[in-house]
């Protein structure tokens, strides 16, 4: 597992690009426009957005934002989709 900071300032953009791993984007300060292809939306402080490996997605801040991307894999190890349960 990688933890990384991310921080954007307003009009920031990070260009359409695809992870080799799952990555799970928590959003701290701020929030986050995203597009994954097949839909738009937006992730704000406290939340998080999970992205599967092979997606292509970008994302854009119209606030000063602050966020980690956990990498939950290593990369040329085959990764799994993310999957939430619910505990019961």
């Amino acid at each position: 597992m990688r933890v990384v900071g991310l921080r954007l300032e307003s009009g920031q953009k990070v260009p359409e690009h695809r992870n080799a791993i799952p990555v799970a984007l928590i959003v701290t300060v701020g929030r986050l426009h995203f597009d994954d292809g097949s839909g738009q939306g937006e992730v704000t402080a406290g939340e998080m957005l999970l992205i599967n490996p092979g997606e292509r997605h970008t994302y854009r801040a119209d606030v000063d934002t602050s966020a980690y991307l956990v990498f939950a894999g290593l990369p040329g190890v085959r990764s799994r989709t993310w999957s939430l349960r619910q505990r019961g």
